[in-house]
């Protein structure tokens, strides 16, 4: 058996498949209209990626919490670079997490959403190889439009725009809220994990720490041009074979 170990609170040991076990996502507060959770994993120097994929820092920990938090929400927000570079396939999952999610209430799988500017999506990426579960498009107003076209036989595709025309946190959380999907889980890369914390709309992270020295130009957890200063609160904290697993909430306001 592999052991977690509990750090906060009320530290105790018990097997990895209890990570995160039972969760569901909070609804959304007052007026908010989604819960926004960031998940992201990054090395100890805090770079996003080895070689260009997460795949190469995250271990059995790691793997078994985005599967726990893939059965604890309505959508996963993905941004389209990061759909290219990391593969994604339909979030079917297991009939397991299948089971588990409806037990409590939740769609069979997360929907998923891939934000564009440009909408240039490649009709034959995997993401797109189920036609029972079509990914949402949320694309801004300048995307490509016959590119958008391409992909309507097998996306739900929506054109969306901010205040100023740009794809900004406030248009994406309304459009996933007018679709009937609050809980959100937002899994970059980068680029937009900037848009939804300068929004002001990241409520909580799950952050993977793993024991890894990187280096190099690798980009960290969240990148762009603005600083956003946003203190967290640590409610949780587990260890696996020098995994780090914490959860922040953030203090809004």
């Amino acid at each position: 058996m592999m052991t977690l170990r509990r750090l906060l609170p009320d530290p105790a040991s018990s097997a990895l498949d209890e990570l995160y076990a039972g969760l569901t996502l909070d609804d959304p507060a007052p007026g908010r209209g989604v819960h926004v959770a960031l998940c992201m994993v990054a090395s100890a120097d805090g770079a996003v990626a080895v070689d260009g994929l997460s795949g190469g820092l995250g271990g059995a920990a790691d793997l078994r919490a985005i599967s726990q938090l893939r059965g604890a929400n309505d959508v996963s927000l993905v941004g389209a670079g990061t759909v290219r570079d990391e593969g994604y396939v339909p979030l079917t999952g297991s009939a397991e997490r299948q089971a588990d999610r409806r037990a409590r209430g939740l769609r069979h799988a997360p929907r998923l959403a891939i934000v564009t500017a440009s909408g240039r999506l490649a009709p034959d990426l995997a993401v797109f190889s189920d036609p029972a579960e079509p990914p949402i498009v949320l694309a801004a107003e300048g995307a490509d439009r016959e590119a958008l076209a391409a992909i309507e036989d097998r996306a739900e595709v929506h054109v969306v725009a901010g205040a100023s025309g740009d794809l900004d946190a406030a248009a994406i959380t309304t459009a996933l809220a007018d679709l009937g999907l609050p809980r959100v889980l937002c899994e970059g890369g980068p680029r937009l994990n900037q848009v939804m914390l300068a929004g002001g709309r990241i409520d909580e992270v799950f952050l993977t720490l793993a024991p890894t020295l990187v280096g190099g130009p690798a980009a960290r957890i969240i990148a762009g041009d603005a600083e956003v200063a946003t203190q967290l609160t640590l409610v949780s904290a587990y260890e696996h074979e020098g995994d780090l697993l914490l959860r922040y909430r953030c203090r809004q306001g």
